[in-house]
């Protein structure tokens, strides 16, 4: 295995690692406020939550596109003719 190879699959290896442990944070400071206030029950808010991120999630790639605006610049195909 080359050095890139080794890279790249350490740096995706960091980067799921590091989403998986955001994930814990957001999904606590959500549920925390509802349950605190006495809105919803621990279940319904844990069950919202989970089903919400797992929406958002498969919703689309508009955020991810505004956010990389600009920062690479994809090259547009030619014709070869």
């Amino acid at each position: 295995m080359d050095l890139t190879l080794g890279l790249v699959i350490g740096v995706v290896v960091i980067a799921l690692a590091f989403d998986y442990t955001n994930g814990f944070h957001d999904a606590a400071n959500a549920i925390a406020t509802s349950v605190s206030t006495r809105a919803l029950t621990p279940r319904a808010a844990l069950f919202m939550a989970a089903a919400m991120n797992f929406i958002g999630a498969h919703l689309g790639t508009q955020v991810a596109q505004t956010v990389g605006k600009g920062i690479i610049d994809a090259p547009t195909a030619r014709t070869a003719w």
